[in-house]
């Protein structure tokens, strides 16, 4: 006598699937579909390790590209004392802000004390781009300036008063920073440098001397993370320098499913090497196609039928709706660009900034840099501060290199015309189309690139939508 069982509970002899026939003797696997499904299953983990850690890599490229250049103590810091450009290649920084930052080594330094200049607006993110805490305008110090410090993982010793204290979960932490430049570059500059301060809080009483090096026009600076089988040896080695639990045991997991694990070293052989170095160009390939075409409708800036979309999915910097985890949104968010603070997506009229990002023309069709395009900003273009035209290189997502090094046009240039009825016609061609001259980005023919329009300051027509630029119109 035995039990009715089920079929959905049982395995039948051959099952064909995406990866082909699957064989079982009574739900025994034979030796083909072992190995199947583990060269299976060991690429989709692969995949989405470098899907779920392209914010640790990206970061921990930020901070190598600053070793490669000599500089490793806290108190190193980059500058852009000319503004951003396209010389270093950093994921779609701007040329319109005086940038400055550097890393701290909490597990070499301990608690370590940053002095804050005033007039800055900046983040403390952690080695997985997670935001700790903001430091100026939308920090504690209100802009004006303060002494944060901050604590390493898991610090139970005594905390002294005076200070904003920050906890972060990593040893590293970027320490990120945007100068006010309204009384001019230079001020901000030498306001910067002579009040920002980074030192172990155990050498108060005599701190290291700080050290600035120039970051425009700096080729020698590299940020942007690979995508070959290199990308997981170095999330290895960010591993191997961050402490247990920097990351929930989910991903710590999933990492260590393909070979790393702190601790211990990354060998993969021959046959997992080959699936990684697969996994990590369909996984690029994935981030490619969430950039371009996302599936995601909160990126859309306008709806379905404009090609504007947004950096954070539905200005969520946290990338989290109703306890899920929005991963394409992460995924966008670190592909493709730097800076995790909440002050990021402010929606207040006249605060913050917002970005507008357009990869493809308005009928949908990828932009070709041997041709000629046209991005028009409707009359009185809804800022308080100013507003600026970037384009892009779509490989490296840095700064397009071409003979304009700033790859852009804004506001506060003197050569951009408003056309008679106040608006602006932005033209994007190889040359500079005749008369047009100020208005005119340049591209390269047989590249492809995008623009990132930013509003400081946006003001309400901005923020509701009842203001919008037009899509890119090919003109030939």
């Amino acid at each position: 006598m035995t039990t009715n069982i089920p079929p959905e509970i049982t395995t039948p002899d051959s099952v064909d699937t995406s990866i082909g026939a699957l064989n079982f003797f009574d739900g025994v696997p034979d030796e083909a579909t072992v190995s199947a499904v583990y060269d299976y299953v060991d690429r989709a983990r692969a995949v989405q390790s470098f899907i779920n850690m392209i914010p640790a890599v990206s970061m921990y490229h930020l901070r190598q590209g600053m070793r490669d250049i000599d500089l490793t103590g806290s108190n190193q810091i980059v500058i852009a004392e000319q503004l951003g450009d396209s010389k270093p290649l950093v994921l779609t920084w701007n040329n319109t802000s005086l940038y400055t930052w550097g890393f701290l080594d909490l597990a070499t330094d301990g608690p370590t004390v940053v002095e804050v200049p005033p007039g800055v607006l900046g983040v403390f993110n952690d080695m997985y781009f997670r935001y700790i805490a903001d430091i100026g305008a939308a920090g504690a110090d209100k802009g004006q300036g303060g002494k944060y410090l901050v604590l390493p993982p898991g610090y139970e010793g005594d905390v002294p008063e005076g200070y904003f204290v920050v906890r972060s979960e990593t040893n590293g932490v970027w320490n990120f920073m945007r100068g006010y430049v309204e009384q001019g570059v230079e001020e901000a500059t030498d306001r910067i440098k002579a009040n920002l301060k980074v030192y172990p809080l155990a050498e108060m009483d005599n701190p290291p001397q700080m050290e600035f090096m120039n970051m425009s026009g700096l080729a020698d600076y590299q940020t942007i993370p690979p995508n070959d089988f290199s990308f997981y040896e170095d999330l290895n080695a960010l591993v191997q320098e961050e402490p247990v639990g920097w990351l929930d045991p989910e991903t710590t997991g999933l990492l260590a499913s393909i070979g790393i694990v702190k601790g211990q070293p990354f060998a993969p052989d021959a046959r997992m090497k080959a699936i990684l170095t697969d996994a990590v160009a369909i996984g690029n390939a994935y981030a490619r196609a969430n950039t371009v075409f996302p599936r995601d409708p909160d990126h859309r800036i306008y709806g379905p039928d404009s090609e504007w979309v947004m950096a954070f999915a539905g200005k969520d910097t946290y990338f989290l709706e109703d306890g899920a985890r929005r991963m394409d949104s992460r995924l966008w968010m670190h592909y493709n660009a730097v800076v995790v603070t909440p002050a990021m997506a402010l929606t207040k009229p006249g605060a913050g900034s917002d970005y507008g990002i357009a990869g493809l023309d308005g009928e949908g069709r990828v932009l070709d840099g041997g041709k000629t395009y046209r991005l028009t900003l409707p009359p009185n273009v809804p800022v308080k501060d100013n507003w600026s035209v970037t384009i892009y290189d779509t490989q490296t997502r840095s700064m397009l290199q071409t003979d304009q090094p700033f790859a852009g046009v804004n506001s506060l240039g003197e050569g951009v015309q408003a056309s008679a009825d106040g608006s602006y016609e932005i033209l994007f061609a190889p040359e500079a189309p005749a008369g047009s001259e100020g208005n005119w980005i340049q591209t390269i023919p047989g590249k492809s690139w995008f623009i990132i329009l930013r509003a400081y300051g946006p003001l309400e027509p901005w923020l509701d939508g009842s203001w919008r630029p037009s899509e890119i119109e090919l003109l030939e």
